[in-house]
Order: structure tokens, then C-alpha cells, then sequence
């Protein structure tokens, strides 16, 4: 990699102030796509997030080690806080530009953390083949028996499977085959599968996120899924949802959503900029 930049690590969806998901930022720097995937690898994160600020409008790529994303949520939240920290205000408010879409995001500094949150692309829902469901779900490790109604195939950027099982207990007893799960997502084009459990009445959930086709086994955190999740239950009479995902990385995180049906879902978490990297 040339002249490697400094990184920041920001934790993106923490619990009550501890886990989230690490997260490396960093400025804008003229890397090839494949140094750009390196990044993660040499951070000791999943995500990368590349921030280019033009005017009173923020730009943002983000990269995992198999490649370029078109969006990312939870790397979404540690970029605002990034720009938060940096800026020094309480409040800190941008325009956001992914790939194929502007968004508008804000920061509210809360003593040494940030609470951040972002306006949702539109969400796309289906219903999943049966040929998707024969081959993704017993990749996952999803009997019939445990699965409860409510597949979705969803998209916000690109399509994933959303999962419902019964209990938070079925979930977590999940140990899926990577490499049949990721085989099965790449012939149906899907970017991974988000199991969840049923909501609470508080709207409490818990989920996974499995996405080995992007080289991330398991997320412990993903904002983007979790604001597709909201969109979906919002036509089911479920308006908010937190949902708690990373227990089994031992990395505890919560994304929580808002959403009402045919509006937009606003989506946010709580982040800490941990520390920088610098070039060795």
C-alpha cells in the first residue's frame, strides 16, 4: 500500500456504551481499490469507511476485504461521528452521498460518545422464492420447525434475505455452513441473510447478520438490514424497533430504527471514536 494513512477506529451500534462494531475512517487518499480492501485487513476491522468532504455535503465508499459496497449503515454511523468529533459542535448535521444516493445524517455529541442517526433509502420487499428458500435456509441452519413466518427478500442497495425465527434461543444456536450459505447467496445475487427473532412488545428484537460472500461471516453490526426490518414490520402495525445483534461475537451492539409504512425509516446507533492508527 502506498504511503499507508492514518485510521481512526470508531465503534458504530454500542449497547448502553460498551461492544459496537469497530470500524475503520479515514479521509479521502488516492488507493486502488484493492489497497483499499487491504485497509480493513490491516485495521483489524470488518468495514472501512473512505470520507471525502466537498462543500457543506460529505461523501462516503466503503470496502471490506472482498471489495467496494454500495452502502453501508453501520459504517454510515462511525463516518458522522468521525466528522462529528472532528467538527467540535454538540450537533453536528451533513448531506450524506453513497453510491446512487444523497441522504441527510446528524450527530449529537453525549459527553464522550455520539448519538447519530440517518435517513433510510427507499427499502424494497418481496417475497423469496421458493428456489431461494430451499437453498439458503439449510445453509443457515433454519429448520422448518424453527422458522416463523415473514421471509423477506429486501433491498436498500442491494438485496438480503430477512429471517425471522421464534426465539432469541433458536438464534442463537445458529451455526451455519459458510460455505454453502455463501455459494447459495452468490447464485441469487444476495448480499446476506439477517435472521432475527420476533419482536417484543417494546419492540425489542435480536438478530445475526451472515455475509460471507462480502468476506464478513457474521456482522456485529448492520444498520442497513436492521432499517430494511423496520420497513417491513412498519406494515405489520410496528412503527420502532431496537435491535440487538453481536452477542455471539462478544461484541454487544444496537441499532435502533423508526419507520412508518410508505415513509422514509430513520435509522442510528451510538458510536465512540476509540482511537488512530497511524502509519508504521
Amino acid at each position: 500500500m502506498i504511503d499507508r494513512p492514518p485510521v481512526m477506529i470508531v465503534r458504530a451500534c454500542l449497547r448502553e456504551g460498551r461492544g459496537g462494531s469497530p470500524t475503520a475512517v479515514l479521509d479521502e487518499v488516492p488507493l486502488s481499490d484493492d489497497e483499499r480492501c487491504r485497509v480493513p485487513v490491516l485495521a483489524g476491522t470488518s468495514h472501512a469507511v473512505f470520507v471525502s468532504v466537498r462543500g457543506p455535503a460529505v461523501s462516503l465508499r466503503f470496502f471490506t476485504a472482498e471489495g467496494e459496497l454500495p452502502a453501508c449503515g453501520h459504517g454510515t454511523v462511525a463516518a458522522l461521528a468521525f466528522l462529528a468529533e472532528r467538527a467540535g459542535d454538540t450537533e453536528y448535521r451533513t448531506t450524506v452521498r453513497t453510491a446512487g444516493r444523497t441522504f441527510a445524517g446528524r450527530a449529537v455529541r453525549e459527553k464522550a460518545l455520539f448519538r447519530v442517526a440517518f435517513t433510510s433509502g427507499p427499502v424494497e420487499l418481496r417475497e423469496p422464492t421458493a428456489a431461494e428458500c430451499g437453498l439458503v435456509l439449510p445453509a443457515l441452519g433454519v429448520t422448518p420447525h424453527a422458522l416463523a413466518p415473514g421471509t423477506r427478500v429486501a433491498s436498500v442497495g442491494r438485496a438480503r434475505l430477512l429471517v425471522p425465527v421464534a426465539t432469541r434461543s433458536t438464534l442463537a444456536a445458529l451455526a451455519p455452513d459458510f460455505e454453502q450459505l455463501g455459494a447459495a447467496c452468490d447464485r441469487f445475487g444476495l448480499l446476506g441473510c439477517y435472521v432475527y427473532s420476533a419482536p417484543a412488545r417494546s419492540g425489542r428484537i435480536a438478530a445475526r447478520m451472515f455475509a460471507p460472500s462480502i468476506g464478513v461471516p457474521e456482522d456485529i453490526a448492520n444498520a442497513n438490514s436492521t432499517a430494511c426490518l423496520a420497513a417491513d414490520l412498519a406494515g405489520r402495525g410496528v412503527t420502532g424497533i431496537a435491535v440487538d445483534m453481536g452477542d455471539s461475537l462478544g461484541s454487544p451492539a444496537t441499532i435502533t430504527a423508526t419507520a412508518r409504512p410508505g415513509a422514509t425509516v430513520q435509522v442510528g446507533g451510538t458510536a465512540e471514536v476509540t482511537g488512530m492508527i497511524l502509519p508504521s
